[in-house]
């Protein structure tokens, strides 16, 4: 079915140019684009018939074809998240469009749906269209195409997670040391046999929590029972499994880490249907989590925070600063409002 005008055989406007605006105002192309682009030499009567031509007509000026041609930076940069419905990603995304306002610069945003395809093809989409840099939370397992990128000018940072095949800036959260905070608070309320939900292991941040609720168990010299560790999306079908396992047998356990806000939820809503009632830390912050019938103790990373730094990041690079690469964590916070201080 036809979806625009030019398909149903309608005619369509073409934008307004200067020269259209030379024409209603009439004056020469010149004066045009010397009021346009706020130069002086103009009458200001002179100047006001142009501004009301421009008005009329509607006429915008084309700023991307003039900073190409004048080989010029195109004051944008893109940014490209794994999916931007998620709370998390959403807070990150307006710390970075705040940060690239204040210095005048446009932001393009795109998710990549955890895709590395899909992260490819937006990447090189922006860099297509001349964006001065590029902020990308990673999801393929090599990002050499960005090499050519970087190359010709084009910076490029990294947050959450890290781009392998380019030694760009980077901006984590404390990964580790969150889950085994979370893990370390569980077993000070008497806690021995704590299970673990975590996401794909393939992700980065993934293993890296594995890696902290594992070591955390070691430290106090509790063995993990294969039962007790779960990872994978957070798919009901798949909770449910992983639960039972978990909380049935003669050894359940008594206290669960969740690994991100996602599996959270998926946990909540999974033992509102049972009788068990572990205590409970999740790992990332989520809404309401304050507000449901037994608080949910998290472990918050800050979003904001790390996207305020990835673009600050950027826009340091662009600036033409040739500082060493930075790799920076930014520490977690230990929330405790209930599920996770319930007794063994």
């Amino acid at each position: 079915m036809p979806d625009n005008a030019e398909q149903r055989g309608l005619e369509v406007p073409a934008r307004p140019t200067m020269k259209d605006v030379a024409a209603a105002a009439g004056v020469g192309l010149k004066t045009v684009s010397r009021v346009v682009n706020g130069e002086s030499g103009v009458s200001e009567a002179t100047a006001a018939r142009v501004r009301g031509a421009i008005e009329e007509l509607g006429f915008r000026r084309n700023d991307g074809a003039r900073l190409l041609r004048q080989g010029s930076r195109t004051s944008s940069v893109g940014l490209i998240l794994e999916d931007l419905a998620d709370p998390f990603y959403s807070q990150l995304s307006r710390a970075v469009e705040d940060v690239a306002r204040s210095h005048g610069s446009l932001l393009l945003t795109g998710s990549s749906a955890e895709d590395p395809a899909r992260e490819r093809e937006l990447a090189l989409d922006f860099c297509a269209r001349r964006v001065d840099g590029l902020i990308v939370v990673p999801t393929a397992l090599d990002h050499g195409f960005l090499a050519p990128e970087l190359a010709a000018g084009t910076a490029v940072v990294s947050v959450d997670r890290p781009v392998t095949g380019l030694t760009v800036d980077t901006v984590l959260t404390a990964n580790r040391r969150g889950v085994a905070e979370g893990v370390g608070h569980l077993i000070r309320q008497g806690h021995q046999r704590i299970g673990y939900l975590g996401d794909n292991p393939a992700i980065f941040t993934a293993a890296e929590r594995l890696a902290g609720y594992r070591q955390a168990m070691a430290h106090e010299g509790y063995e993990v029972a294969m039962s007790w560790v779960a990872m994978g999306k957070p798919e009901p079908v798949g909770i449910h499994l992983a639960l039972d396992r978990m909380l049935s047998g003669p050894d359940p356990v008594t206290a669960l880490m969740c690994g991100n806000n996602r599996t959270t939820v998926a946990v909540l809503r999974n033992l509102a249907t049972r009788p068990e009632r572990p205590a409970l830390v999740g790992f990332d912050d989520f809404e309401l989590a304050d507000m449901l019938p037994v608080p949910v103790t998290v472990v918050a990373q800050d979003p904001a925070l790390m996207g305020r730094m990835a673009a600050e990041l950027l826009f340091r690079r662009l600036r033409g600063e040739q500082a060493q690469v930075q790799r920076l964590e930014i520490p977690t916070r230990l929330v405790p409002r209930g599920s996770g201080e319930l007794p063994r």
